[in-house]
């Protein structure tokens, strides 16, 4: 399985088994499931937000601070926000 990207977790978490073959525990299934229901038929107000809150979330994964804060900035949006900066770094 490749195991690269969200995609692959996607994909993954349909059929309930872990990237590396072993089985995702039932509940835990059922827990996210539900969680996801729920988000889903959250009513939505705007695309470029959800784009920018997904764009720090994975962005501090992959660049300091500073560096995500000049990227988004650079792209148009507002830089990075104190409690962002304190909860992701």
């Amino acid at each position: 399985m490749d195991n690269r990207g969200m995609k692959a977790v996607d994909e993954a978490i349909s059929k309930g088994i872990d990237l590396d073959g072993s089985p995702i525990p039932t509940k835990m299934l059922e827990l996210y499931k539900k969680i996801m229901d729920v988000e889903n038929k959250r009513k939505r107000s705007g695309v470029t937000k959800s784009m920018r809150n997904r764009c720090v979330k994975t962005g501090s994964k992959h660049f300091d601070k500073e560096t995500l804060n000049n990227l988004l900035i650079e792209a148009g949006w507002d830089g990075l926000k104190e409690k962002e900066i304190k909860f992701f770094y």
